[in-house]
């Protein structure tokens, strides 16, 4: 007997569980990344409340809500007194929006400062992400004055030859077609350091962001990690193409003057936004013919510091590329200077075989 329409729309539905309204008291943030538990199923399994996003012309999901999303699973299952310290990532399969994804949480290890879990995000019983992930509890390693302790300092601002320096706080100059997306982050335009430099190695990228509206009280500390984690994988291994001066668009930079003038606008805005000046700055560089990433981990450096919905730094820099791969190191900052948390990915980077062939993808 075949389903019925109701019953095939219910198997095709994103989430398992009817999403719910979002919260106004809460940010954008906290409700793309809301998880709940199926007590009914197991212990220690979860699933996304809402559809995740699928970046246009990417594989599958984002990956940073993924991370997120597994790092609040986890965070479920420990005390409260105990933050994230650590997560180490691996993307094994693009995930889909149009699939619910379950996050099974397995609880390795509780001790009295440190605890464990290894989360694994599942789609149709197929394992498409997974993260091992360290707890440490407040306070457990005593007072600040009996530890070792250093951190970066702010990065220097090439122009001012001071520390960088955040936007205003009622700043609007995201392009349209950021801006009219349904990321929950607001960030500034991309600056790249030492652009002119022939050594990709010796170039930065640096972009300040911060979470849209206010996280509240009742997501905690918590909620400003898990943004955090969201937003570290923001232009991460696309960072590669930034430093070599790659061209990433489905259609070849010589066929940019046959798009329609309003799609040019756009365009060169955006690029002009990531910091890769105009279309004609790119013309006869190499194309990207598939980058994806493969591995993702994050050292939350003072996790009860970060205010997410606050501005922060991201500074991006890869001290190798080769064999078809990338590896890129972040570093991210308060607005006041304190080195939040450091992170690493490496991502597969290939190049079109066949760039600015004439059989245009337009």
């Amino acid at each position: 007997m075949g389903k019925s329409e109701d019953e095939s729309k219910e198997a095709s539905r994103p989430t398992l569980i009817r999403p719910p309204p979002d919260d106004p008291s809460k940010a954008a943030i906290e409700n793309s990344l809301e998880v709940t538990e199926l007590a009914v199923i197991a212990p220690n399994i979860f699933t996304n409340a809402r559809q995740p996003w699928h970046p246009p012309g990417a594989r599958g999901i984002y990956g940073g809500a993924v991370i997120a999303m597994c790092l609040a699973a986890g965070q479920r299952t420990v005390p409260s007194d105990f933050l994230v310290h650590s997560m180490h990532c691996y993307f094994l399969l693009a995930g889909s929006a149009e699939l619910p994804i379950l996050f099974h949480v397995e609880l390795v290890r509780d001790g009295r400062s440190f605890a464990t879990r290894t989360v694994q995000a599942r789609q149709k019983g197929r394992c498409i992400f997974t993260t091992t992930i360290s707890f440490v509890r407040e306070g457990s390693s005593g007072p600040r004055g009996s530890q070792v302790s250093h951190a970066s300092s702010m990065p220097i601002d090439e122009k001012t030859g001071k520390p960088c320096q955040p936007p205003p706080d009622d700043y609007d100059g995201e392009p349209e077609l950021v801006r009219s997306g349904p990321n929950p982050f607001q960030s500034a335009r991309i600056e790249v350091t030492n652009a002119d430099s022939g050594r990709p190695q010796d170039k930065r990228t640096r972009q300040w962001y911060r979470a849209k509206g206010k996280i509240s009280a009742e997501g905690g500390q918590q909620a400003h990690l898990t943004a955090l984690a969201y937003v570290s994988d923001s232009y991460f291994i696309g960072t590669i193409g930034r430093i070599h001066k790659l061209w990433r668009f489905p259609f070849h930079p010589e066929d940019f003057g046959k798009l329609p003038e309003d799609l040019q606008e756009r365009v060169r805005a955006l690029l002009e936004w990531e910091g890769q000046g105009g279309p004609e700055d790119m013309v006869g560089r190499p194309e990207i013919g598939m980058m994806v990433s493969l591995d993702h981990s994050i050292y939350f450096h003072e996790p009860a510091k970060v205010r997410a919905d606050e501005w922060m730094l991201s500074e991006m820099e890869s001290p190798w590329a080769g064999d078809g791969r990338g590896v890129v190191t972040q570093r991210i900052y308060s607005k006041d200077g304190q080195l939040l948390a450091t992170c690493v990915q490496e991502g597969l980077v290939r190049l079109e075989k066949n760039p600015g062939k004439p059989d245009s993808k337009l």
